[in-house]
């Protein structure tokens, strides 16, 4: 599948985002940033999306993950409301945000699904650590 080229706008690093308050969960993805795929399905016009990405983007710069290890897969939502943009049918995704972290060769380590009860990077670095 070839990478999409645009970028979702809520990706955008949150400038108040509090790092100190997530040390452990950003080690995990600091640890985890060269080898690791982070891809992210969302979308602008998206409340959740406004809500979750920002932070989660804020902590992948914090972690210091490379912009080549996030991919964006904006999407939109259709007349009945299923999701419609590149990966979707491929990878499944029925709500956003969905993160799903890959390794190198392509294996699923991870799955972050917009109705999960922790933020972003706390729910993927516990799946990332094996606490999940």
């Amino acid at each position: 599948m070839s990478e999409p080229a645009e970028r979702l706008e809520t990706m955008r690093p949150n400038p108040v985002f509090t790092a100190d308050a997530y040390e452990e969960e950003l080690a995990v993805l600091r640890d985890h940033a060269d080898s690791v795929v982070f891809r992210v399905w969302g979308g602008d016009w998206c409340p959740d999306c406004r809500r979750q990405l920002p932070d989660f983007g804020a902590a992948l710069e914090a972690a210091g993950v490379p912009e080549e290890r996030v991919v964006h897969y904006p999407v939109e939502k259709a007349e009945d409301g299923s999701k419609v943009g590149p990966g979707v049918e491929e990878y499944g995704i029925e709500l956003i945000p969905t993160v799903v972290v890959e390794s190198d060769d392509g294996e699923e380590l991870a799955r972050f699904v917009e109705e999960a009860d922790r933020p972003i990077a706390v729910y993927l670095a516990d799946a990332l650590s094996g606490a999940e």
